[in-house]
């Protein structure tokens, strides 16, 4: 990058962090966990404040005008959600809104997947990815096996070292009666791109692939519509894309199996959620996807290259693929999520540490599946608001604790 191009960077990045208050207003911290919830843009506060002051009602339950706007503000929304995976036919495809990834992947699990499966079927679920991509699948097997129909659950097999799933080995556990797949998109702890399109080649085109991709909406460039990204759903949180708390969202595309129905009566939206993922949406188009990943690649390399040399420290998952001077593809790459490991303070104390120095990481096992207290580690997870001056800073705070 030329210094005219760094320089031209530079003031973007400024303006879009000037356009988060919460940013702004905290200087003196460092806000480092954005794969737990990210902060939210003016545009998108100005949308909640807009609604909730000029046209807050139900969404299908009324006929005088602010009802109409809400309910037409869903719909919108809807196509929205669409548009920005690209989906190529969206005329066949349908969204739903959920309070989150995780009753998102229970409403597949629950509401689609108990319909589609038979007796003596197998699934392939990851085992060490987030619990939310997990629970709903065991949960579904007993809800099938309550009805007198066994289904066995198998696991999607790992790289020891990178953490990312083993495409050489899922011959052994592909067979002919694989009817699912469940898989993440970007891992929340060692920010992997899955591969998801290894999997595609492993079962073959017939058998359907819900992806979990809340560490990737928003963070990085999702199209439905690359043959690379064959899946049949894609699920995401809002809170983890700009948009408020208790927002979400399943893409259903509606080619393999029966249409995604959700069960039971739907009561009540979460309106101004719905609201606020319409903005935030739109916000990230305006801003460029495309630019927020590459200032959060770099962001993440500029840390795991200097902390890879201090002996202090264990980074998680492969290193190659972490640092500025590998050849690995782009699909290795990590996107904006280091984890590690001091190798003698326990990671706990090291998040209190962090904080005393105004950096907010998270320092825990990260609700990740079979993990428990001793896989605990300090995670860093950066967003478009975040400086190379923070990750300067942090390296320094680092490396003086050696």
């Amino acid at each position: 990058m030329s210094g005219g191009d760094r320089d031209a960077d530079g003031a973007w990045q400024r303006t879009v962090r000037a356009q988060f208050p919460i940013i702004t207003a905290h200087p003196e911290l460092a806000y480092l966990d954005s794969a737990a919830t990210s902060q939210k843009p003016r545009a998108v506060l100005d949308a909640v404040q807009s609604y909730l002051t000029s046209a807050n009602a139900n969404a299908g339950r009324g006929s005088y005008p602010w009802a109409n706007r809400t309910t037409a503000a869903i719909e919108r929304a809807r196509d929205r959600v669409r548009e920005f995976l690209g989906d190529p036919e969206p005329d066949r495809s349908t969204v739903h809104f959920t309070s989150g990834a995780t009753e998102g992947l229970r409403t597949v699990a629950r509401d689609w997947l108990t319909e589609y499966l038979d007796d003596g079927d197998e699934i392939l679920v990851p085992f060490a990815d987030h619990r939310a991509n997990l629970e709903p699948w065991l949960e579904a097997r007993r809800l099938l096996a309550a009805r007198g129909t066994e289904v066995r659950v198998r696991a999607l097999p790992y790289q020891e070292v990178s953490g990312d799933y083993d495409h050489r080995a899922l011959a052994s556990v592909v067979g002919p009666r694989t009817r699912f797949v469940a898989a993440t998109h970007v891992h929340h702890v060692y920010g992997g791109d899955m591969n998801v399109h290894r999997l595609r080649a492993a079962v073959g085109p017939r058998v359907p692939i819900c992806l979990d991709a809340a560490q990737s909406v928003g963070h990085l460039p999702l199209r439905v519509g690359d043959p690379a990204l064959d899946v049949d759903f894609v699920v995401f949180s809002g809170h983890k894309a700009l948009a408020l708390p208790g927002t979400g969202a399943v893409w259903a595309r509606n080619t393999r199996g029966p249409l995604l129905r959700p069960a039971g009566w739907q009561g009540t939206p979460n309106t101004v959620g719905v609201v606020s993922l319409l903005a935030a949406l739109d916000w990230l188009d305006a801003v460029g996807v495309d630019r927020v990943c590459a200032h959060v690649a770099a962001l993440a390399t500029r840390l795991t290259d200097r902390l890879r040399h201090l002996d202090a420290y264990e980074i998680l998952g492969c290193p190659a693929s972490l640092s500025s001077d590998t050849a690995l593809p782009a699909a290795q790459r990590r996107h904006g999520i280091v984890a590690f490991r001091h190798r003698d303070i326990p990671s706990h104390d090291l998040g209190f540490i962090l904080f005393s120095h105004g950096f907010m990481v998270r320092a825990d096992s990260h609700c990740q599946a079979g993990a428990d207290d001793e896989d605990r580690s300090v995670r860093v997870s950066l967003h478009v608001y975040n400086t190379g001056e923070e990750i300067d800073r942090l390296l320094t705070v680092l490396a003086s604790l050696g």
